[in-house]
């Protein structure tokens, strides 16, 4: 399975399984039998359990298909709202356990992921473009992918992100910044992954940026002469762990 490499914002390097055409296809058809499965509730609610139907008589073919387009009107948007309110997964991309991603390691917004729908109408309608494009370019993406500057990566094979930030706490810790509940999981991962980098090969300038970019991020304010960067990076690792139950 082929790999991407992308440099998050904090400068870390962090590689991740590319998805492959087979499960991005099947989340796509999970997904496509959801929206057929919502298209038929509706209708079956709008014609037979409210008996609405006689709203359509009278009216023209365009003023009637206007309402079939209301009605149907999620299924269209359904990509780009999902994406959006899941990080970057819709239904079928979780079940396949698939998510996009930003190449350039910022998170994606919803800009992205409506670019990426914009042009799903090149990619779906002329489904032979956007599985031709899958093939010939390295990170398996398809026009919108291109456009927006995102991958679709597998989330099968990585190991938990919480496996990766866990740390050993004394029953009788006292935490020190609470503002670490700002953080999220895969925040705290990066940080770590960081910090030990750093402590390994001892580079002391990674590790005042990162101690930087901590305080920056959670507006802290910390006397260097009671506590060092390396000793601060620590404890915001060990309070994260504490806040979130991550024992």
């Amino acid at each position: 399975m082929s790999q991407i490499a992308i440099n998050t914002s904090q400068n870390v390097n962090i590689n991740f399984n590319i998805s492959s055409i087979g499960e991005r296809f099947l989340a796509f058809l999970i997904d496509s039998v959801i929206k057929i499965a919502y298209g038929i509730a509706i209708l079956y609610l709008f014609f037979s359990v409210f008996d609405l139907g006689y709203i359509l008589n009278g009216l023209d073919n365009w003023s009637q298909g206007a309402v079939y387009s209301i009605l149907l009107f999620p299924t269209v948007i359904y990509p780009v709202v999902l994406e959006s309110l899941m990080e970057g997964q819709t239904l079928g991309k979780k079940v396949m356990k698939i998510r996009v991603v930003k190449i350039d390691g910022y998170q994606a917004g919803f800009g992205d992921y409506l670019i990426r729908w914009v042009f799903r109408v090149i990619d779906v309608s002329v489904l032979i473009v956007g599985f031709i494009t899958m093939i010939v370019t390295k990170n398996n993406q398809r026009f919108g992918d291109i456009a927006a500057g995102t991958a679709v990566i597998s989330l099968k094979n990585n190991i938990n992100i919480s496996h990766t930030i866990l740390e050993n706490l004394q029953t009788d810790y006292v935490p020190t910044f609470p503002q670490v509940i700002g953080l999220s999981d895969n925040d705290m991962r990066i940080i770590k992954d960081n910090y030990l980098k750093a402590l390994k090969i001892d580079d002391r300038q990674i590790i005042t940026k990162l101690s930087d970019k901590i305080k920056g991020i959670l507006k802290l304010e910390v006397d260097p002469t009671k506590m060092t960067e390396r000793q601060f990076i620590g404890v915001v690792i060990k309070d994260y762990n504490y806040y979130t139950g991550k024992d």
